[in-house]
Formats: C-alpha cells, structure tokens, sequence
C-alpha cells in the first residue's frame, strides 16, 4: 500500500520518499550507512582531491572500507561462524542465537550455558573484520607505493614537489608489512579464544564470565546504573543486532570496534608518510569516527525535539521521538483521510513531506558538515601547517647561515 501511495507523490519528493522507505526496509544498521557513509565521504573528498594519488587512494579506501565494515560482520557471523559453532545446539537453542546477551541475561534462561558460549564464539570470529580495517591504511600505502611510486604524503597531497627518499619508502613498506602481520597474529589469537569459549564456555566460570562481558560489559560489570548499563550495551558489545527472521546484522557495537581498532592503523600508517599525514588524521579522525559510530542520530534526534517545540510534524513524531514506517504513514493516512473527509493521497503527501524533513535535514547536515566542511578544512589546514613549518625551517636556516658568516663567529673559530 506504501509503494502505492509513495509512486502517487510528484517529483522531487517522490524520490526522497522512496530513498527514505528503501533504507526502512534494509535488515540492520549495513545499507543506511553504507549509503550515508558513502555519501557523506567518498563524494567530497574525491571533489577535494589534491592529485591523482590522493583520489586514488580515497576512492580505493572509503570504497573497500564501506563494504568491509558495513556488509563483513553480518557475513562473518551469519553466513560462516553460527553454522560453525551452532551446528550442535538444539532447535530452540539455535533460535535463540540471534537474541542479543543482554535480554538472555535478563531472563535467565537456562539455555544460557549453551547458547552464551556460542555467541560469544561468533563474535569473537567476526573481530576478522576491524583487524582487516586495521590492514587497510597499510594496505593503501604499499598501493601508493607500488602504483605511482610515492611514499612521501607532502608529494602525494601535492604539498611539495621534490624527489622521493628511498630510506622514507623502505620504512613505509617495511612497516606495513610488520603490522599487516600484526593484525594477523590478533585476529589467530581472538580466533583461539573462540574455538576455547566454545569448547569450554558452558562448563568453566570464567569463560563463560568472560563470554558475559564480551557480549554485554553493560549488563556484566554496571548492573546497578541504568546509562552506563545501556551505553556500554550499545556501544562497546560486539554482539550482533538480530534482523529479519533471527537473522545476525551489523550492530553500534560492531562500528567502535572498527573505528577504534581500525583508528590504530589510521595514526600508525598517516606517521610513516610524514608529519603531515599524520596531523591531519589527528584532526579528522575523531570527527569521522563519531560520525561513523553515531550517524546523524544526534542531530536528528535534537532536529526532532526542536520541530515538536515549533509545534511541526506534530502528526509523525511521537512523545518518545519516534516516527512511523512508511507503512504506517499509509494506514495513518486513512484514518487521517476518513476523519477529515479529505483524500488519501492528499493526507499521505503531507504525512510524507513531514517524514522527509525529519530524515532529509539531518541527512544533508552531515553530507555538508561531515563531508565538505570536513575534507576542505583538513586539506586547509594541512596545507596551512605545511607552509608554516617551511617559514620556520627557512627562518632557522638564514639564521644559521647568517651566523656562520658573521665576523665574530668566524674570530671565535680561529
């Protein structure tokens, strides 16, 4: 009935309407982000690229992270580690798989001792994914490298034009090589810990302690404070988010780890190429990866409180800031439509208009502030720290010049 109702709209809301309904009906977190991240990334720092080493490498990253980080836990988890690890659970136990910890230990069920230990197991085994967002910066280096011959990020961001030192292109390759490994090692030693937490889980307390505190530290170490119980349940779980028909999806939880695993990569492989790499990583980072992990949820849920105030969209945002399904805006508009004696599809283009502000203000501030402002003010900046740093080392050197060919300094040295 929605679909009906949305392809009766006129242009450019039409549009903006199904974009809106597309992402309702996608399982999880993984396709809404993906396309905000996409949108709000790749688009403007492609359009702010500073050569072509910078483009390729901001395409070949934000491209392969988005799959990766957006698509990979649900991959890892349902498709390859819950038929591993589940395939010995009873029917009912199986079901429960995809419940997340923090509801199977607040119901006690007795199943927990099975079904704990195997979840534990799954995520752990999809840790695959941060470790090889970790890989990725590293991975784009030895690119640059091999592709266009380039270590020094003064000559890729076009900073500078001078020849490259084969000392700085050794040590870039050499490093990314040894924390490539690394990554490895830590994936094999999470991968370990999985295989022993579903061996031993359901019958040693401190596995299954530790299986707690991997899938709910909330629930686990803040049982009496109700925030931080439900902050660090949110954010620091690596458990899955369950979607449709008990499947395992991307969950919050899933985003810091790859922000913060896959940040260590970002600092470690930006201070092999230079200064200057690594300062603009220092300031765009954290912006991004707050974005990453909140989306524009922040700034849509304030958007929301302010329209309430206003006495706006009265009719789609509840008391509880929640705001109907696209299928529920149909239904809403015929009872809208019986009650008022007016039309349907008159009723569900208001309706619809509402939903669109509610999603497409908070939408566009990202895609302007995240995207744009972010990769414009980064590349200022950097350029800005860059000449500075030149006036300084040039200011030092006429002094040192100018000192060595004073007389004094010259009868000092006699």
């Amino acid at each position: 009935m929605s679909v009906n109702l949305i392809n009766t709209l006129t242009q450019p809301l039409k549009s903006a309407a199904k974009f809106v309904a597309y992402q309702e009906q996608s399982s999880g977190l993984s396709t809404s982000r993906c396309i905000m991240d996409t949108a709000t990334c790749l688009g403007p720092k492609a359009i702010c690229s500073r050569s072509k080493e910078d483009l390729f490498e901001n395409s070949a990253l934000e491209i392969s992270e988005n799959a990766l980080v957006y698509y990979g836990p649900a991959l890892v988890g349902e498709k390859i580690a819950r038929k591993v690890f589940s395939k010995n659970l009873s029917d009912e136990a199986k079901s429960l798989v995809s419940t997340q910890a923090k509801e199977l230990l607040e119901s006690k069920n007795p199943l927990n001792k099975k079904v704990i230990p195997v979840k534990a197991a799954i995520a752990l085994t999809a840790l695959l994914i941060p470790f090889t967002e970790f890989t990725l910066n590293y991975f784009k280096n030895l690119a640059t490298l091999k592709v266009f011959k380039k270590a020094d990020f003064n000559n890729i961001a076009s900073l500078e034009h001078k020849k490259e030192d084969k000392t700085i292109q050794d040590k870039v390759q050499k490093s990314a090589y040894k924390n490539i490994m690394k990554a490895v090692g830590a994936f094999l030693t999470a991968l370990s810990v999985a295989g022993l937490v579903y061996k031993k889980g359901e019958s040693s307390k401190f596995l299954m302690s530790l299986s707690e505190a991997i899938l709910a530290p909330g629930s686990k170490f803040f049982k009496n404070n109700q925030k931080l119980k439900n902050l660090l349940n949110k954010y620091a779980s690596i458990d899955f988010a369950k979607g449709e028909n008990g499947s395992l999806v991307l969950s919050k939880g899933h985003l810091t780890s790859c922000v913060v695993i896959g940040g260590a990569g970002y600092f470690g492989a930006s201070k092999d190429r230079g200064k200057q790499n690594f300062l603009e990583t220092l300031f765009r980072f954290p912006l991004v990866g707050f974005y990453i992990i909140t989306g524009s949820e922040l700034f849509e849920k304030g958007f929301k409180k302010v329209l309430r105030k206003l006495n706006m969209c009265k009719e789609t945002i509840s008391k509880d800031l929640s705001v109907p399904s696209f299928d529920e805006i149909s239904k809403l508009a015929q009872k809208m439509a019986q009650k008022n004696g007016s039309n349907v599809k008159d009723e569900f283009k208001k309706l619809a208009k509402q939903k669109v502000l509610i999603f497409g203000v908070p939408f566009v501030f990202s895609i302007g502030f995240m995207g744009f402002f972010v990769a414009a003010t980064s590349n200022l900046f950097t350029k800005y720290r860059f000449n500075q740093d030149k006036k300084r080392n040039e200011m030092s050197e006429k002094y040192v010049n100018q000192k060595n060919e004073s007389p004094a300094f010259k009868a000092f040295l006699k």
